[in-house]
């Protein structure tokens, strides 16, 4: 598992919570004249769809934070420390190539040669 790919479901998770939460507090409204009262059942199953959302939530995010301290751990057992910087910027730092050029003071083609040996030596890490 990718460190980016569990931010972004983390991130997605969050949002279906924010997406039922807001569906309820706008319930649909029925304008009979009628008083009407609260279907227990749709709150309970309204209480339901959170906790289990929020369960998601709290798992997804440790599988994150354990998918970046491998990837991390990785990265530092590396002995370049040029490599490791592109890596961490790249797959920590989640930034995009142009950054980590500016933030290195390279050009775009000497971070992308860098990146690739990076690699390549990342992979033969049996750390």
């Amino acid at each position: 598992m990718s460190y980016q790919k569990e931010k972004r479901r983390v991130r997605r998770l969050e949002e279906q919570l924010e997406e039922v939460r807001q569906n309820k507090m706008s319930p649909s409204v029925t304008n009979d004249g009628m008083p009407h009262g609260t279907d227990k059942k749709d709150l309970s199953d309204y209480a339901v769809k959170v906790d289990e959302i929020e369960q998601a939530i709290i798992a997804a995010r440790y599988s994150r934070i354990c998918a970046f301290q491998e990837v991390q751990r990785r990265i530092e057992a590396m002995e370049d420390e040029r490599e490791k910087a592109v890596l961490k910027y790249r797959y920590l730092a989640l930034m995009n190539w142009g950054k980590i050029a500016i933030k290195m003071q390279k050009s775009y083609r000497q971070v992308l040669r860098i990146h690739g040996t990076a690699l390549q030596h990342f992979n033969r890490t049996d750390v």
